[in-house]
């Protein structure tokens, strides 16, 4: 046998183990906002909203009784559409020593769950629609009030401080939206703005907490805040990340088809491939203004 001819007998071998790389593979904010799974139609309203209104001092006797109108508003909801086709080569499967499909449905499942922190996250600040047919819209930006300013308690600009927490606390305060002490107040946050309170001795000190804050490592809970970790928060135009504060009562996420996977063969396609195929329907908005609060940080 001629030794050029010898690498022609060398055996390729594949991996036998498949591995999904770091990525968010669950919902973190899913249960941290009301919801409903079973909409239907193009439009829904989640809620019907009455306001408050005041009593009125009696001043004459056998006065006419007058009418107090109750304030009333709406919230809805319009659906959106999200899928994921993933295409499996069956030429390529018959080259590797395992079937690839199932980590691939692992991959294609996490992308649909962040797809639902995604439209959360997007509620917090889009213009909501209101009024009695949904044609009128809620924008975030005429509620100047429900903002933590980035240089709040700071001479300068700074990232997330709890200075910063703790006015985000007195305005929720201040809007009768802490009613329900024992309901915690979420919070969304990246490594950025957890390590930045790490720094901060009121929050790692046992010298003004009775126990101790971490834990098992993990910024949990600290000063009625419930903390949820997500790096796919948004930053506004000034590159200010935008760090969301809100009471569960305050979102709603409506979902009219939870998360579809499908496999199946795409005979229509040469060497009759695989089909991963992954599809979700659901939107997310804000039910009251005033039940949240945005903190401006500095990265």
């Amino acid at each position: 046998m001629s030794g050029e001819n010898v690498p022609q007998h060398y055996v390729q071998q594949f991996a036998r183990n498949l591995m999904l790389l770091l990525q968010q593979k669950q919902s973190r904010l899913r249960q941290s906002v009301t919801s409903n799974s079973s909409y239907v139609g193009k439009q829904v309203s989640p809620v019907d909203q009455v306001g408050s209104v005041e009593m009125q001092e009696v001043t004459d006797r056998f006065a006419p009784i007058g009418r107090v109108d109750l304030p009333l508003a709406r919230r809805w909801l319009v659906p959106l559409d999200a899928d994921l086709p993933i295409l499996v080569d069956s030429f390529d499967k018959l080259r590797l020593l395992m079937d690839p499909t199932s980590t691939y449905v692992q991959a294609a499942h996490a992308a649909a769950e962040r797809k639902f922190d995604d439209r959360i996250i997007n509620a917090f600040f889009a213009d909501a629609l209101t009024g009695e047919t949904g044609s009128t819209t809620v924008s975030w930006s005429s509620f100047p009030g429900q903002v933590v300013a980035v240089n709040h308690g700071a001479s300068g600009n700074t990232g997330l401080t709890t200075a910063k927490l703790k006015r985000a606390r007195k305005i929720l305060r201040a809007n009768e939206a802490l009613d329900d002490e024992s309901e915690l107040i979420n919070i969304a946050i990246t490594a950025e703005q957890e390590e930045d309170l790490l720094h901060e001795a009121e929050v790692i000190s046992l010298d003004f907490n009775s126990r101790p804050v971490l834990a098992d490592g993990k910024l949990d809970t600290w000063l009625g805040f419930k903390f949820h970790h997500t790096e796919r928060l948004p930053v506004d135009n000034n590159g200010y990340r935008r760090v969301p504060v809100w009471m569960k009562s305050g979102m709603h996420l409506g979902i009219w088809r939870d998360v579809i996977t499908d496999v199946d063969r795409r005979k229509d396609l040469r060497g009759h491939p695989w089909q991963i195929y992954v599809y979700v329907t659901a939107n997310a908005t804000r039910l009251e203004e005033e039940r949240i609060v945005e903190i401006k940080c500095a990265e």
